[in-house]
Order: structure tokens, then sequence, then C-alpha cells
């Protein structure tokens, strides 16, 4: 009982945390810019890429500073529920809003995370995974 007690208690803690992020997040305004990026990833590497977000990618995230760490509090992950026609899974970055003059290229986020030497091998990690370019929409927040 007490470790059920435990488990509780400790889900009902990330519960609110993970709701007071989510309720904080700024959100694009009337006239403001929205990037969106589609990453498409291959069936088998899925585990790869996620790997690669949420155990590399975004925690890496701490060792910012400054608009760098701004970038990843104004992006959200979008997981897919199936997968494409082709097979790929597609996995879409929310930039919401964009910040003005913000670095959201991997490779220099990893650089400033990683150093030169381990960014090459979580870009390659990242590549990997990828089954083609990202595509990318820039889009403006509307009155509604």
């Amino acid at each position: 009982m007490k470790t059920l007690s435990t488990v509780t208690l400790l889900f009902g803690m990330l519960v609110v945390h993970y709701s007071g992020i989510a309720q904080s997040r700024t959100m694009a305004k009337p006239g403001e810019n929205v990037w969106v990026f589609v990453n498409s990833v291959k069936a088998d590497k899925r585990p790869q890429f996620e790997q690669f977000l949420h155990e590399v990618f975004w925690p890496g995230a701490e060792k910012l500073s400054g608009d760098d760490k701004k970038v990843f509090s104004q992006t959200r992950i979008l997981h897919p529920t199936t997968a494409e026609a082709d097979g790929t899974y597609s996995y879409l970055f929310v930039m919401d809003p964009v910040l003005k003059g913000g670095d959201y290229d991997i490779t220099s986020l990893l650089t400033k995370m990683f150093g030169e030497a381990k960014a090459r091998e979580y870009q390659k990690m990242f590549d990997d995974a990828s089954s083609g370019p990202q595509k990318g929409y820039l889009l403006t927040q509307s009155k509604n």
C-alpha cells in the first residue's frame, strides 16, 4: 500500500509540474510568426529519433542560456499516432512564436551544447533516422 501511495504522490507531482509548464507557455499573438517543421522518420528508426529528442537534444538545452534556451521553451514536439502512406512517421516541431534572431539550427545548437565532436555524433543520429529533408512552413498567427 505504501508503494501505491508513493507512486500516486509522484504521479500527482508530475501532473502538477507539467501542467504548470503547459500553462506558462507563450503563444504567438496575432501577426506574429509561427514555424512548423515536419520531420519524416524511418519506421525502424523511431526509437533512435525519440532517444535523440528526449534524451539528447531537449535535455541538452539546459546547457544553453538566454535566447538559445528560450527557443526550446517556445518549441513543442508533436509525435505521430500513425504512419504515413509511405510507411514513414511525421514528427512536427512547432516554434510558437518564432523568436526573432533565435538560433533554430540543430547543428549549431548541438555544438553549443556538446562541442563539435559530440555534435557531429548526435547530428548523425538525427540524420540516420530521417527519411528525407525537413519540410518547413512559416505561418502568421491570425486574429481568431
